[in-house]
């Protein structure tokens, strides 16, 4: 917000929770001690107050933020979503309006290279490193806060899949094997590439993750899992396997293995299933048949390595001629191999007018990034040089296949 404040910008702070005031100290930040229903009508008289021309917000499914937009869109105010980066590592998510299903970036291939075409090739990325403890204790003050002092903002409304006590508490047990399942990890992926075995990568993703629960049909990842297995038990040829890898931030409180294993065996394909907690993913993708996934940004990586993909949610790569468009079924049998020229566009495009340099957590990535997120704002570069479609893109497919819209959803009803 200093950024903003040397650019002779006003702005506006407002937290909802004791942990958006533990990290907001100093910015002079209103709080709003009400209650979630009446949010909407509290943002309506601060807009006519302050004169707000554009919002702001961390991740655009959380309830509050939901309304934000709903309110600012019927106002014809601009909205803009930050999150953690669709490219990876060292970049930063800065989209209008939303992201994901409500993306409004677009997704067809020829204006994503007509946009491209006069766009300078992104620089060499720089390195943002910061440690896995920082991130964690970061992660945890955000959520335990508001539960062990609940009466400093009585009527705050978490939205969080598990309550905070188990999903911290239930990762203890995996974190002291993380060492040894690293290192199994790294063998089994050895032995496969050494092997010169057949097989599809399928990283898991988080079932509390709003990319599940509000990017993809899937409303338990156990529906995906199903899925995945039938069509791999009839289609796929006979020594082809699925490489199950569980996200390195898992809870492990649903017991992906188990969970994995039964459906295998329901399939009868127990024997053509392997799970691995760690290794190199890189390697892992780059000699595999191709990967399966809901909506992780490792579609990007894999496609970035030319691995052939197949996205079961709502992803902005999913894009035809980088991911394949046909069914699952087929997709085993012949995966798709994406196009080079078209991928190298699409993050051209994406680095200059979605992605921004930078890191949440290394001070030196926080400032480069805090300085374009305003220089970008101010100078109407969000979705820029034609990256912005009026009506999300992929949010028809999103609601044929079956993805939840929220009712205070601006777009529930479009």
């Amino acid at each position: 917000m200093k950024e903003f404040e040397a650019q002779g910008v006003a702005y506006t702070v407002v937290n909802f929770s004791l942990s958006d005031w533990y990290f907001r100290v100093g910015l002079g930040a209103k709080n709003y001690w009400g209650r979630l229903k009446n949010w909407r009508t509290k943002l309506e008289k601060l807009i006519d107050e302050k004169g707000v021309t554009d919002i702001l917000y961390y991740a655009d499914r959380r309830p509050y933020h939901r309304i934000a937009h709903d309110v600012a869109m019927k106002r014809g105010i601009n909205t803009f979503a930050y999150e953690f980066g669709y490219m990876r590592p060292d970049w930063i998510t800065l989209e209008r309006g939303g992201m994901g299903v409500y993306s409004h970036f677009p997704n067809d291939p020829e204006q994503i290279q007509k946009c491209a075409a006069d766009l300078p090739d992104l620089r060499a990325a720089g390195r943002f490193p910061h440690a896995f403890l920082q991130e964690a204790t970061n992660e945890v003050i955000c959520n335990l806060i508001p539960v062990f002092f609940p009466y400093l903002y009585p009527f705050y409304q978490r939205d969080r899949y598990y309550h905070p006590f188990r999903d911290y508490f239930s990762y203890i047990p995996r974190l002291m094997r993380q060492k040894r399942l690293g290192v199994e990890a790294e063998e089994t992926i050895a032995r496969l590439v050494e092997e010169h075995a057949n097989y599809f990568v399928v990283p898991m993703q988080m079932q509390g993750d709003y990319q599940i629960r509000h990017h993809s049909p899937y409303k338990h990842l156990s529906r995906f899992i199903r899925e995945l297995f039938s069509t791999f038990a009839e289609s796929a040829p006979a020594d082809n396997k699925l490489v199950f890898k569980l996200h390195p931030f898992d809870n492990n409180v649903e017991n992906w293995p188990q969970v994995i294993r039964d459906v295998a065996a329901e399939f009868e394909c127990l024997d053509r299933t392997i799970i691995i907690d760690g290794g190199n993913l890189r390697k892992l993708l780059k000699h595999s048949r191709g990967c399966v996934l809901v909506n992780s940004t490792v579609g990007m990586e894999s496609l970035s390595i030319g691995v052939p993909v197949k996205a079961m949610g709502t992803a902005v790569y999913d894009i035809a001629g980088l991911t394949d468009q046909r069914s699952l079924g087929e997709f085993w049998k012949e995966p798709f191999k994406p196009n080079a020229d078209l991928y190298h566009d699409l993050e051209k495009l994406m680095g200059h007018t979605i992605q921004v340099r930078g890191s949440f957590f290394n001070p030196e990535g926080r400032q480069l990034a805090a300085k374009e997120f305003v220089k970008r704002i101010l100078n109407d570069g969000v979705n820029g040089h034609g990256a912005y479609v009026e009506t999300p893109p992929r949010l028809a497919q999103a609601k044929a296949a079956g993805t939840p819209i929220p009712d205070d959803c601006y777009w529930s009803d479009k």
